[in-house]
């Protein structure tokens, strides 16, 4: 469920991803900028680094420095990227950053563009069926059609 309500935290978040980007912003080597707000309350920073051959997304790098700084769980996180006028604006994380915010912030929230609008979301709303193992489940997978099927 998605929540158009932004707290002054919230704000504070956008407002770090937004300034680191203003001052590193690089067309090709750093488009994108994030903070998340840590459990101890604590905000970590990243950037998108990137070359012709390979990008590290701005939301990995900052959850690897909550990581490196012993920060338990990542609370809250938002990235921005530049839009056509050279203003920051948030951007949505992309499927690898989702499947890492889960694995490193199970109840956590993101902020989000909801076609225009900023608003919240939960983790599990943003990434509802998460990638696992069938080993690391805590269910047995049914064969496909199983369920509708008379055995």
């Amino acid at each position: 469920m998605i929540s158009f309500e932004l707290s002054d935290s919230d704000m504070e978040l956008y407002e770090a991803a937004r300034q680191l980007l203003l001052t590193a912003h690089h067309t090709d080597n750093h488009r994108v900028a994030a903070a998340m707000r840590g459990e101890s309350g604590a905000v970590y920073l990243g950037l998108h680094i990137g070359s012709k051959r390979i990008n590290v997304c701005a939301e990995s790098s900052a959850l690897a420095n909550a990581r490196m700084a012993q920060e338990p769980a990542i609370q809250s996180m938002v990235a921005v990227s530049m839009d056509e006028s050279g203003q920051p604006q948030v951007t949505n994380p992309c499927g690898v950053c989702r499947e890492l915010l889960r694995a490193y912030g199970a109840g956590s929230t993101v902020l989000v563009d909801a076609a225009g609008t900023v608003g919240r979301v939960g983790i599990e709303d943003l990434l509802p069926y998460p990638w696992m193992r069938a080993t690391e489940t805590e269910w047995t997978t049914q064969p496909p059609g199983a369920a509708g099927r008379i055995l």
